[in-house]
């Protein structure tokens, strides 16, 4: 009898849960990423289902830079983010716990046909890279990934870029700047690349395809807190992302239209990226080592213990 009665509480407390796992449904996810050409492989993936497939419930949030995203990750706002290359690698040094995940975006390596450049006006005085030196050019964020690849256009053709005034503006306020002569050259990204030469702009400098070949500009990342079974998932669900986008470019001009403000007829003829879905590492160093050159890294990175 006691021996039953014992069987009929363990029956009762496996009825009620008490010995069982529980369905805890899908992971929700929440990414900081910015809004830009660079990551319409994560929006198409998740139109797509990719991140369903993993049993990721995944958000898309807005973030205006790799600043915001590196301390949104860090703060526990956000599982995964998107930053650019010398974004992680100054947080790496920097000592924050940040680590690789996939990649983000990579340049075609093609000068002409790159989604990023440098611009002047029609007629301008400065004809090549080599003229840059000692001009007032824009970029969207100071001691980053765009002034870094701008002195790498300038001395592999044999300019001197220290005497290079670096002017700090948002891209979509570049091209204005360029024409009423605010400064004498802008580094743009697409769409404002295509925007600007619609308005009589001319390309200088191709600097993602000068400064390394199938540069690694930007890659998808977490922090130690994030969960090891859910990072696998969603480095899987990226990995198929990155591999759709780079072989659907049609899909991608549509998704664009979904989350940027790009207009259609502009999106029909900007330039895109690539999506390989493996890092660069070797381009990740070369940044590396041109930041450290430059000063805007104050020391030498460990590039393996950023992207494993």
């Amino acid at each position: 009898m006691r021996r039953a009665l014992i069987v009929l509480a363990a029956l009762l407390v496996a009825a009620c849960g008490g010995t069982q796992p529980t369905s805890t449904g899908p992971a929700k996810v929440n990414a900081g990423v910015i809004a830009i050409v660079d990551t319409a492989p994560i929006h198409l993936g998740k139109a797509k289902g990719f991140f369903d497939e993993q049993n990721i419930d995944l958000t898309i949030t807005p973030v205006q830079g790799g600043a915001a995203a590196v301390s949104g990750a860090v703060s526990g706002q956000f599982q995964f983010a998107f930053a650019n290359t010398t974004s992680l690698l100054t947080a790496k040094q920097q000592g924050l716990d940040v680590k690789v995940v996939a990649n983000g975006v990579s340049s075609t390596g093609q000068p002409g046909k790159d989604f990023s450049a440098v611009l002047v006006k029609q007629d301008s005085p400065i004809r090549t890279a080599k003229d840059l030196a000692g001009r007032k050019i824009s970029v969207n964020q100071l001691k980053n990934i765009g002034d870094t690849t701008v002195r790498a256009s300038v001395r592999n053709v044999g300019g001197d870029p220290s005497g290079i005034e670096f002017v700090e503006l948002p891209f979509p306020d570049a091209p204005a700047a360029l024409q009423s002569g605010r400064v004498e050259a802008i580094w743009v990204v697409e769409p404002f690349v295509s925007q600007a030469i619609s308005q009589g702009a001319r390309p200088v400098a191709w600097n993602f395809a000068d400064a390394a070949p199938n540069l690694t500009v930007a890659m998808y990342f977490t922090t130690g807190r994030t969960d090891s079974d859910l990072t696998k998932r969603f480095t899987a669900a990226m990995r198929k992302s990155l591999e759709y986008a780079d072989s659907h470019p049609d899909e991608v001009r549509e998704v664009l239209k979904t989350y940027t403000k790009i207009a259609p007829e502009v999106i029909a003829k900007i330039y895109l990226p690539k999506w390989p879905v493996e890092v660069d590492k070797a381009s990740v160093q070369t940044v590396a080592d041109l930041a450290l050159a430059d000063g805007v890294l104050k020391q030498k990175v460990d590039v393996s213990a950023l992207v494993p």
